[in-house]
């Protein structure tokens, strides 16, 4: 064997220099993986057929390897790794020929293929990818990062290091609205980095706050980082929780694991929120802490002012502050006293099925044993008492259909149960009260009554609701006795939308802000998956950006854009209170009306899409979103088409399985993990996250997932450090950009050294989130 290797060793070192050298020869990724496979898999071939490659397999047959077995020992544990003193047998590493592996493979490809690029069950959470790509670049081109740039300099400017942490807010943002990694830093090194360097600061901290801020897209949701990476996790860790169960002896991973084997793109998301924030919030603090230790190369920079308010320092802690914090606390604590609440009086036909024990108990020994070792004795032994308790009373009590006489009795249990004020009312009333309070900090000077009368109506709809709307009040009547409220909100609304315009950092923020919360909102919220959320955000990106390109042409017809933008609301608010569906027997005069406005809406918002979509194509910003979108998504699919070819010569002659036995050999579960991390770290200097998703993943992926780790902190762990390979020499391309973009002044030798500090504050991340996965694991268990 070459070097004494082993030929599977061999093979591996054969596969990586193919891929290393088709990705440095600076032919396109994605078509550079698929050639390495097949380069790689002739070169492996020829060896093979030549006698060259020949793997020290253990012999099965041997008397010592069946010692082990007759000790219990499991034979997929048995590897190479773990008993080196194994008798050997060699064989080659195609042990039935490699015209027998392309074979298998071309067998393979199809069925992988199928499964992940044409027809398979992620497909559709794969389509996210596109739209939010399409709403990142739809944002970038409407200038929103040029507005942000100059409001949050004009507003953290004067503090020490104040540019430097404004551009780490609006790299938060940007991330939180756009995600795309390349436009953000391109387009905050054109704006911001002159700015910096002209008012001193120093190229070094300039270049790094720019490159480190301008990746927070592949952390902070909607990243597409995590929907690539978790329509991945999600099947490797169902199926290692499978095997894994049915190698203790459990039938299925529900039954060993006590919960299904399941981790989705949206609890992803909710999993990502908190760890994104603490990577921004690290970022601003070393540049903050940088100005201070160092004030000449960071100093504090007064900018230009914008259109300002007259708003004093206790207006703004009274409305800004006081008021909405008293707003926010006091329907809390109506909520937990049930004033505010539920009004859903809806039963089922069928009465509850009775509860089960926590955890499954007809088992076999060899799963108890294991099931007792994996949840402890104490909720084994209650799981028993439960299942006792539940034979005792004849077993689990099974959904009957209730007659008349019940369903009228749990019907009136629900209404006395039911909160005086509806959930829905209360958030949309108190949401009004806020806009009116923070106009009224904005511009205290000017005319109150409006305001006033607004907060008024806020009041009356809750008292109305109290008094007048009971439980089975007809969505028709609620809509008539909240007309007048209602329209005495939108009196005080109006005014108060034009005070808010005055304000420019509000003005600036608040149309983004309002997009993000209903994308993000959505999906954390648990009200639907990442794919209609991603096809809302990029039809509302389209909006806005026609928007601002009508602004710019001075009006234009923007009040086209603003009444789809209302029939979106329309459609939410008649879609949630009414039942739309037509030819029910139970169709009421209401639910008529509804679906008519709801139909006229729907409609409104649909021309409003194509007018934005005309507008963006007349002014030249259609047509380049569009070609960068295909190009983007394109090279997405083509490299995991490539990256699957890759793993399966992998496959074929044993490399995938010589890795995964060799990390599984290690008997601590947080010692592979952390080898796992280095790894993954390590090739970050040479490989992008695409190559590393698809190639390196599927690889470790039945390891890392098929033990005790909880799958939304490990999956979140290798997010944060893919998100570091965009800053680690000398391929980084969070680099690579800036370097494109960045002065002449400003040298390569300046960029690497100012990404230095913000890649060990990454590995602080990763440490902090080591030692404290409840970061990542707290929004997922407090959200739906």
């Amino acid at each position: 064997m070459p070097f004494g290797l082993d030929g599977v060793e061999v093979g591996l070192i054969i596969v990586f220099l193919c891929l290393f050298g088709g990705i440095m020869s600076g032919f396109p990724v994605a078509f550079a993986i698929a050639g390495a496979g097949v380069i790689s898999f002739g070169i492996i071939a020829a060896l093979d057929s030549a006698g060259l490659l020949l793997h020290a397999a253990i012999d099965t047959n041997s008397a010592e390897y069946a010692a082990l077995v007759a000790e219990g020992v499991r034979r997929d544990t048995i590897s190479i790794f773990r008993y080196p003193e194994l008798p050997r047998v060699l064989e080659p590493v195609f042990v039935g020929g490699w015209e027998q592996a392309i074979d298998r493979n071309i067998s393979f490809i199809v069925n992988r293929m199928n499964e992940r690029v044409i027809a398979g069950a992620s497909i559709e959470t794969l389509l996210a990818v596109l739209m939010f790509v399409m709403m990142g670049i739809t944002l970038e081109r409407s200038k929103i990062a040029n507005d942000l740039l100059t409001t949050m300099a004009r507003v953290f400017g004067p503090l020490p290091g104040g540019l430097a942490v404004s551009i780490v807010i609006v790299g938060a943002f940007l991330a939180a609205s756009t995600g795309i990694v390349g436009a953000t830093v391109v387009t905050m090194g054109l704006l911001a980095l002159p700015t910096m360097l002209r008012n001193n600061y120093s190229p070094e901290l300039a270049t790094g706050v720019i490159a480190a801020s301008g990746t927070l897209g592949q952390i902070i949701p909607p990243s597409i980082v995590i929907v690539l990476l978790g329509t991945l996790a999600g099947d490797i860790y169902s199926t290692a929780q499978e095997n894994r169960a049915q190698l203790v002896g459990c039938s299925d991973a529900l039954t060993y694991l006590g919960e299904p084997a399941v981790v989705s793109v949206g609890t992803l998301f909710q999993a990502a929120l908190l760890p994104g924030i603490l990577l921004a919030f690290l970022y601003g603090a070393y540049a903050f802490g940088f100005a201070l230790l160092n004030p000449s190369k960071a100093p504090a920079v007064v900018m230009a002012d914008g259109q300002g308010t007259v708003s004093t320092r206790e207006d703004m802690l009274t409305w800004a502050l006081g008021v909405p914090v008293a707003l926010v606390l006091g329907a809390i604590v109506l909520g937990q006293t049930g004033i505010i609440g539920s009004q859903d009086v809806r039963v089922s036909s069928f009465s509850d099925a009775g509860s089960t024990a926590s955890l499954r108990t007809n088992v076999s020994p060899d799963c108890q044993a294991a099931m007792i070792d994996l949840h402890g004795q104490a909720a084994w032994d209650e799981a028993v008492a439960q299942q006792a308790e539940i034979d005792a009373a004849g077993g689990v009590q099974m959904a009957q259909e209730r007659t008349a006489e019940e369903l009228e009795a749990a019907r009136q249990a629900a209404i006395a149960a039911a909160a005086p004020i509806g959930t829905g009312i209360a958030v949309l009333f108190i949401g009004l009260a806020l806009v009116l309070s923070t106009a009224r900090a904005v511009n205290p000077l000017a005319d109150g009554r409006p305001l006033l009368i607004g907060a008024g109506g806020v009041a009356l709809a809750l008292l109305i609701d109290w008094l007048l709307i009971a439980p089975t009040t007809t969505s028709g009547t609620t809509f008539v006795l909240m007309a007048i409220p209602m329209a005495l909100v939108l009196y005080g609304v109006g005014p108060a939308f034009s005070r808010l315009a005055q304000n420019e950092l509000l003005r600036v923020v608040f149309p983004p802000l309002v997009l993000i919360v209903a994308v993000l909102g959505s999906i954390l919220g648990g009200i639907t998956n990442p794919t209609p959320a991603a096809a809302l955000g990029a039809g509302g990106a389209i909006m806005l950006a026609a928007y601002r390109k009508l602004q710019e042409e001075g009006g234009g017809k923007g009040s086209i854009i603003l009444m789809a933008s209302l029939a979106l609301v329309v459609m939410l608010l008649f879609g949630i209170n009414f039942d739309l569906r037509t030819g029910l027997e139970t169709t009421t005069t209401a639910d008529v009306i509804a679906t008519v406005i709801a139909q006229i809406s729907y409609h409104i918002a649909f021309i409003g899409l194509l007018y934005a979509c005309w507008v963006l194509f007349r002014t030249g910003v259609l047509a380049p979103v569009v070609r960068e979108t295909a190009k983007v998504t394109s090279m997405v699919f083509t490299i995991l088409i490539g990256s699957q070819l890759l793993n399966l010569v992998l496959i074929s002659f044993g490399g995938e399985h010589y890795i995964q036995d060799f990390l599984r050999s290690f008997d601590n579960e947080l010692k592979v993990f952390l080898i796992v991390m280095l790894v993954l770290f390590i090739l970050g200097f040479v490989l992008d996250f695409l190559e590393i998703i698809y190639i390196v993943i599927p690889i470790v992926g039945p390891v890392i997932y098929g033990g005790t780790f909880d799958p939304k902190w490990v999956t979140i762990m290798i997010a944060v450090n893919l998100q570091t390979s965009f800053l680690t020499p000398p391929f980084g391309f969070a680099l690579f950009y800036l370097r494109g973009v960045a002065p002449k002044e400003v040298t390569t030798g300046h960029i690497y050294r100012g990404v230095l500090p913000f890649v060990l504050i990454q590995v602080a991340g990763l440490a902090i989130l080591w030692f404290f996965p409840a970061i990542v694991t707290i929004v997922p268990n407090l959200l739906p």
